[in-house]
């Protein structure tokens, strides 16, 4: 019995699981707001005569403030200082005020008129309600990664954060697969984002649980004894940002999600221009992307745990990417079905490489320095999701525009339906598909470029997770 009391809360299996279970509520919360948009571009562009430009701008706000603002950075230096709670809790407050923005803007912005900046005011409005809720899950993430860490260390780590993943990407797929349906079924765009704003809601109670489980957490340790780490201090930044291995994992962070999350904010559109499939179903395939990663990434993730090869999950990931984004780039069998299996094979290489990455990052930093360390990694990344959507949709515009069509939509309106028609603008998507295929090939050189890092270092990237 005496045994029993000594130990850390940590080491109660059901504890730290039940902990993974509630802080993976709201990160499922807060990704079915990130990518709730996605679906809704043709909807936004026939109803609110937005264009590729006005929505590559809307998506690109997302990283404005944690990347030009340095508010990733802050943020992870505020979470060594403060701790986990603290830090997490006004994480979830800032993705409720920013979400409330962006539905205001969707909901009551078409009726204002004019530009500012050059920009539609509406466009604006909801870009700036998306990038101060970009700065609340980005730094909810960073804050997850650092508790599974606190919770899962010498224990199922690499399971821990695929798990985590898999629960914050059903948030995905159901944005994905069901914005379109709901906002037909309440006859309003902003209805996705309303439910998206009561899904925070619910996520925030959920930390608010997990607060009280880590201060339990505390009090073991303090029980047991356990020796606290030494304190982060803001010199410590210097040590991160002059390790090599640290900027090889940011680097292929940036370029592997630059390659898939801008992908699935055009993949339902994709599937619609190329393909041919009916709006309503079309953020079905995408959505077997992040229903994969919930299936396989806590699969890869327990294989690193037990039996290691970090680095090489990595480097195959990126060959999946690779392979993937071609053949969706060439003019090959524009079929449904055959979309449908790129996006599981796409589902595969989703999977293997946060499988593998991001619990690496604690074999090259220390624990104290790890909030920093993974705010700047999302920092880097957040330079992908926002220049890489922008891109993708200025390209659109510019090149890939090869006609209109008119058709007949059923709308209600004050208990009234009736057929309205609407003019749809055609794209061709074969060069944003090949640079979303150059992403992949970066990606690939710079996984080879860290397994030889982790050879010369001994980082331990290729050895199992789990202590015996």
């Amino acid at each position: 019995m005496t045994e029993i009391l000594r130990q850390k809360l940590s080491d109660s299996r059901a504890a730290r699981f039940m902990v993974l279970g509630v802080v993976a509520l709201t990160m499922f919360c807060g990704y079915f707001i990130t990518d709730v948009m996605a679906p809704l571009k043709q909807m936004l562009e026939s109803e609110f005569g937005w264009n590729s430009s006005d929505y590559g701008f809307f998506t690109s706000a997302y990283g404005w403030f944690n990347v030009f603002l340095l508010m990733l950075i802050f943020g992870g230096i505020i979470l060594d200082k403060m701790g986990v709670r603290f830090t997490g809790l006004g994480a979830c407050i800032t993705m409720l005020i920013g979400c409330a923005l962006k539905y205001y803007a969707v909901a009551y912005g078409s009726g204002l008129e004019g530009t500012i900046f050059g920009i539609n005011v509406q466009v604006l409005l909801a870009s700036l309600g998306f990038a101060i809720f970009g700065v609340g899950v980005e730094i909810a993430g960073i804050t997850v990664t650092k508790v599974i860490v606190r919770w899962f260390k010498g224990h199922e780590m690499a399971l821990a954060m695929g798990l985590q993943v898999s629960v914050a990407r059903i948030g995905t797929t159901l944005a994905l697969s069901g914005a379109i349906p709901i906002a037909k079924y309440f006859s309003n765009i902003s209805a996705p984002i309303l439910f998206g704003l009561a899904l925070l809601c619910i996520g925030l109670i959920a930390f608010a649980v997990f607060c009280v489980m880590d201060k339990k957490l505390d009090a073991s340790l303090t029980e047991t004894n356990e020796t606290a780490e030494e304190p982060f201090k803001l010199s410590d930044i210097f040590y991160i940002i002059k390790n090599k291995g640290f900027w090889l994992i940011a680097l292929l962070c940036v370029l592997f999600y630059s390659a898939v999350f801008p992908f699935l904010k055009y993949a339902v559109d994709l599937m619609i221009n190329k393909y041919n499939i009916e709006p309503e179903f079309a953020g079905n395939i995408p959505a077997i992307l992040p229903f994969g990663a919930i299936l396989l990434t806590p699969l890869f993730g327990g294989i690193y745990d037990k039996k290691g090869k970090g680095a090489t999950i990595m480097i195959i990931g990126a060959l999946v990417l690779i392979t993937v984004h071609f053949l969706f780039a060439v003019p090959l069998l524009n079929v449904w079905w055959f979309a449908t299996a790129l996006m599981v094979l796409l589902g595969v290489g989703f999977s293997l490489v946060p499988s593998a990455m991001w619990p690496s990052v604690p074999k090259i930093i220390p624990e104290n320095k790890l909030g920093t360390a993974y705010a700047l990694i999302f920092w880097v990344q957040n330079w992908g999701l926002m220049g890489v959507p922008y891109l993708i949709g200025k390209v659109l515009d510019k090149y890939c525009v090869i006609g209109t069509k008119i058709v007949m939509e059923e709308v209600t309106k004050d208990g009234v339906t009736k057929m309205v028609e609407k003019t749809i603008t055609l794209y061709d998507y074969t060069l944003p598909m090949i640079i979303f295929t150059s992403f992949g090939v970066l990606a690939l050189i710079v996984a080879f470029m860290l397994k030889a890092e982790d050879r010369k270092k001994g980082y331990g990237l290729e050895l199992p997770n789990i202590r015996k």
